[in-house]
């Protein structure tokens, strides 16, 4: 047997304080158990605590331990949500990391919802849903669950300045041009809310994803014939958007649908769409508390 020296706990040459060091891509599967059946979830997930600034380095392996454990035990015994799994997860982690006073861990999966098209075509839509815990020793325990979604929103502003030379253009068409959108450019979008799940208390992503989805100018679908195409432009074209309506129109839906959750909740918003005209995206965040929002 090869005997070696702990070389993790020897004393660190510079003596910095490491807000976060782990492992990262971890893949494994999760069953997670809800009211209509189990789901399982291809999982990549992120474990980190915090180190000191008198040891040299982390004792990674245990953060690898500690993943297969709670997560392989899913598997046989589903967990209520993504953000249950992740905090068993820290309180391990500052268990096992005695020198640790901070652990996170981050998990993301792609889920899928069977969504109907604007012509009644059905198919399943990609979205993909993360969780955060954090978790200080002797102190708070902060558990996040949320989601990313596509679709599409529309240019308001180039939408009416495209009204604007219509019409002087064609002053006879006034009358109508103000009635009906005009032709703008599209943007594909991406994006994400982070809630806070106080305790006591659930966050439902596919909630979360419908949130998120009616804040766009329209959802986007895989398959669409050339009907319902025309039918998810002009939806667009009826409901222009910059990101930041996105950003404000999310926050509003999540303060009504959990309208009951404190003022110390933390939630997290951003949207970024990818120009079709310029080479740059445009991109909107808030983070933010409930009470903050509802001042």
């Amino acid at each position: 047997m090869v005997v070696t020296n702990d070389v993790q706990n020897q004393r660190a040459e510079q003596r910095f304080k490491i807000t976060r060091v782990g492992v990262t891509g971890v893949k494994k599967p999760v069953v997670v158990r809800r009211p209509w059946g189990d789901v399982t979830l291809n999982a990549t997930i992120d474990v980190y605590v915090d180190l000191p600034s008198d040891q040299k380095g982390s004792h990674m392996s245990r953060n690898v331990e500690v993943t297969g454990e709670v997560v392989d035990r899913s598997v046989r015994e589903p967990v209520g949500g993504l953000e249950i799994l992740s905090s068993q997860m820290c309180n391990i982690l500052l268990e096992r990391h005695d020198y640790a006073s901070y652990s996170e861990v981050d998990v993301s999966a792609d889920y899928f919802i069977e969504k109907v098209s604007p012509g009644g075509r059905s198919s399943l839509e990609p979205y993909e849903i993360r969780s955060r815990t954090e978790a200080h020793r002797y102190g708070t325990v902060r558990k996040y669950i949320g989601v990313s979604v596509i679709g599409l929103n529309a240019c308001p502003c180039a939408m009416e300045t495209v009204r604007m030379i219509y019409t002087e253009r064609n002053p006879e068409l006034k009358g109508m041009l103000e009635k009906i959108p005009v032709i703008t450019h599209n943007q594909r979008n991406r994006s994400q809310v982070m809630i806070e799940v106080p305790e006591g208390k659930e966050v439902e992503v596919n909630d979360l994803i419908d949130i998120v989805e009616s804040s766009l100018s329209s959802p986007t679908y895989e398959i669409l014939k050339r009907k319902d195409e025309a039918e998810v432009v002009i939806r667009a074209h009826e409901n222009p958007k910059f990101v930041e309506d996105v950003v404000r129109d999310i926050l509003s839906r999540v303060l009504n649908r959990y309208n009951d959750f404190p003022d110390n909740t933390h939630v997290e918003v951003r949207s970024e769409s990818e120009e079709s005209i310029h080479k740059h995206n445009a991109f909107a965040e808030r983070v933010t508390t409930f009470g903050e929002l509802r001042e």
